[in-house]
């Protein structure tokens, strides 16, 4: 596993953990704003997760298919995501 994957995973597992910390916020009935920042944070630690494995795919895969000559359909699924991402 490269630092790329290794860091996301670390933030997955943050996150994870905020997961579980939200979800007891709620069901002891929190004050909502405290909720909704810990909402905040889980999702920011999944997208910097998400940017550091595109990171590495992009630098392994797309760079390797590009070496193979059949690097479009690459551009095509990292294209697929940023619409998501941008929300196109």
């Amino acid at each position: 596993m490269n630092n790329q994957k290794k860091q996301a995973l670390n933030s997955i597992q943050t996150a994870k953990g905020q997961m579980e910390a939200i979800i007891k916020m709620i069901e002891d009935d929190r004050y909502c704003v405290d909720i909704s920042n810990q909402i905040l944070a889980a999702q920011s630690l999944l997208k910097k997760a998400n940017l550091l494995i595109l990171e590495q795919h992009l630098m392994h895969c797309v760079k390797e298919a590009f070496e193979q000559g059949n690097g479009s359909e690459k551009i095509d699924e990292i294209m697929g995501i940023l619409s998501r991402i941008s929300g196109k």
